[in-house]
């Protein structure tokens, strides 16, 4: 069974759909994945969702973040009741979820990477949508791609070292946050 770090790009916004209370109404464009078991990353459009269901079917843990919040509910509705395959009968580990059950509060990506890792997101998020509106394929599946490897590399290093360093409001110093995998 296979581990996969996931993230997901949408073709809309909560705006376009009435608000984030209708979440599930936001369709895909894309969807972000890198396998350990075949150590690869790969990136599927809305047409190939079939592969990602094989994919996730295989699974036997999901990691992300913010992916019980809003990578899942956004990709139920191509699986479950449609396809049959529940997305949350496999376990997963939410970065975000983790964080915010501990310290009360959310932290963006692209500042948790920037604190860990050096770097940040290649662009904002709502970006995402307009590479799909404009057709710039590429440029939506390596941003996509881009996410999922910062997600990957917070995850190895909290795996690796049991923490992660919190950046905190309106202050330079960060908060160590430790966590158990």
């Amino acid at each position: 069974m296979d581990q996969i770090i996931l993230d997901i790009e949408t073709k809309n916004s909560f705006a376009d759909v009435g608000g984030e209370e209708n979440l599930k109404k936001l369709d895909v464009s894309v969807v972000g994945v890198y396998s350990y078991k075949n150590d690869a990353y790969s990136c599927f459009g809305e047409n190939e969702l079939e592969k990602i269901k094989e994919i996730f079917q295989q699974s036997r843990l999901l990691i992300g973040f913010a992916i019980k919040r809003f990578d899942l509910p956004v990709l139920e509705k191509y699986f479950f009741p449609k396809g049959g395959f529940n997305l949350y009968d496999i376990p997963c580990f939410d970065i975000l979820e983790e964080i915010e059950r501990s310290l009360g509060r959310r932290v963006g990506l692209g500042e948790l990477a920037k604190a860990n890792l050096g770097t940040g997101k290649t662009a904002a998020s709502l970006e995402a949508i307009d590479f799909y509106r404009n057709g710039e394929m590429g440029k939506l599946k390596d941003y996509c791609l881009s996410d999922v490897k910062l997600t990957k590399d917070l995850y190895e290093l909290l795996k690796g070292h049991g923490y992660l360093w919190i950046p905190q409001r309106f202050s330079a110093k960060m908060l160590k946050w430790e966590c158990r995998i």
